[in-house]
């Protein structure tokens, strides 16, 4: 699988709490800073494609507003019981920006 990757620069990460939805290339990834840790999933929810950068952030879950499904932000899992997943990208920082590594998914 070929890597490519989002360049988000200093300026453009979320505040410690919260989440940006970067859209590339027709491709919408929610990025979450929890506790200064980023967080990169697919922002559309698997159950019914809602918007999950519109959710709630509750630690390190999220939970979507739509029907209040919840997605761990660590390992893209719902600890719900209908085991639906989110896909979830690696991050790195690298000097003043977060790389999100979007053709690498993580498998769990």
């Amino acid at each position: 699988m070929t890597q490519r990757n989002i360049t988000v620069p200093a300026g453009q990460l979320p505040p410690l709490g919260g989440c940006r939805l970067i859209t590339e290339q027709c491709k919408n990834v929610a990025l979450f800073n929890v506790d200064g840790q980023f967080y990169a999933i697919n922002d559309c929810c698997p159950h019914q494609g809602a918007s999950l950068s519109n959710g709630r952030i509750e630690g390190h879950v999220i939970r979507c507003r739509a029907h209040g499904l919840r997605f761990d932000l660590a390992n893209g899992q719902s600890p719900n019981p209908s085991r639906l997943e989110v896909t979830r990208y690696p991050t790195e920082h690298l000097d003043d920006q977060t790389l999100i590594i979007v053709h690498q998914e993580i498998a769990t």
